[in-house]
């Protein structure tokens, strides 16, 4: 007995020994011959990725040495460096502007609309096919609501034009025919929500769906089978098989959604912006556009504190979503 337990000691002592070996710090030569050696075993997976670091690099953080321009009285005659430095002289101009309420109430309103209409969309088309037997017909339905994704933006709003023209437009004739009065959807401000919106959720609403049914195909079968054993209805399964099994997708998506709110659609709102909806439809992007090339006089300083801005809140929004989202629902985007 006395031997088994001087083994069973020597045992113990032998692992806590071993323990404190793996804790010891690596040498700086050791870590140097592991990555050498991690790099040596797989230099062309890092070849491959080298292209896209490159590419980053020069788009992405480069481009990023231009943002002292904002703090700065720049001139193209004295560049960038040779610009007067001003501080935060744009920004407090901007935030004290008269255009500020109403550029940022413009663009919250149309982003958060857009969130709050598109995102759930998307699932719920997602669901609905998932939950179709004939295979066919959910994949032409698929094949119908994904194809308008490939349409360019000036390709759908030509299309919203003769659709919504108050003259010719095939919608407001037809309305006309049947004896309703059509609204100004192209000019009224207040139809101008609705129009950018609602056409974007017509564009990308099956393709993004595909992310979700990606998701939902992984999905033991084996569950949806003991939950019909077990009595479940269709939409019991769905909400509680189908639905969390999409969950930390959704909540990915809603980060990144998040997190571009202050970013909404520059090309789409500047092609259907026009005078008489001007009141709604001028957000921050295009009003970045307006005063920094679109103007007889250039305030280039001044374009690019509004865009820093909108990229600082931009991110806040982003950390902050994360972090709720984590603390909530356990899944995030980092």
């Amino acid at each position: 007995m006395s031997e088994q337990t001087g083994n069973f000691v020597d045992q113990l002592r032998f692992e806590d020994e071993d323990k404190k070996k793996r804790k010891q710090p690596v040498l700086e030569g050791q870590r140097k011959k592991s990555l050498r050696s991690r790099f040596a075993g797989s230099w062309q997976l890092y070849v491959l990725l080298a292209p896209a670091i490159i590419w980053v690099a020069i788009f992405a953080y480069w481009p990023m040495y231009g943002v002292q321009i904002a703090f700065r009285d720049y001139t193209p005659v004295g560049g960038i460096t040779g610009s007067q430095w001003v501080g935060l002289k744009h920004f407090v101009r901007f935030v004290t502007s008269q255009n500020f309420e109403v550029l940022l109430t413009n663009t919250l309103v149309l982003a958060f609309y857009e969130l709050i209409a598109g995102f759930p969309i998307p699932i719920i088309l997602a669901l609905a096919l998932n939950g179709i037997r004939q295979k066919y017909f959910s994949r032409v339905v698929q094949l119908i609501t994904y194809a308008p994704n490939f349409i360019s933006v000036v390709v759908v709003v030509g299309i919203l034009v003769m659709l919504l023209d108050p003259g010719t437009g095939i919608l407001n004739v037809g309305m006309r025919a049947i004896g309703i009065d059509p609204p100004a959807f192209l000019t009224d401000p207040g139809w101008f929500r609705h129009t950018y919106v609602w056409s974007g959720i017509w564009q990308t609403a099956g393709f993004s769906a595909i992310i979700y049914l990606a998701a939902l195909s992984s999905v033991p079968p084996e569950l949806h089978e003991a939950a019909k054993v077990d009595g479940a209805s269709h939409l019991r399964r769905m909400w509680h098989i189908d639905v969390p099994a999409i969950l930390p997708i959704a909540v990915v998506l809603l980060i990144l959604n998040v997190g571009t709110i202050m970013s909404v659609g520059f090309e789409k709102v500047l092609l259907l912006q026009n005078p008489l909806n001007l009141t709604t439809s001028q957000v921050i992007d295009t009003y970045v556009y307006q005063v920094g090339l679109n103007s007889p006089i250039p305030q280039y300083s001044y374009a690019t504190a509004i865009g820093l801005f909108r990229s600082v809140i931009s991110l806040v929004l982003l950390i902050t979503v994360n972090y709720l989202s984590k603390r909530i629902t356990k899944a995030g985007l980092f």
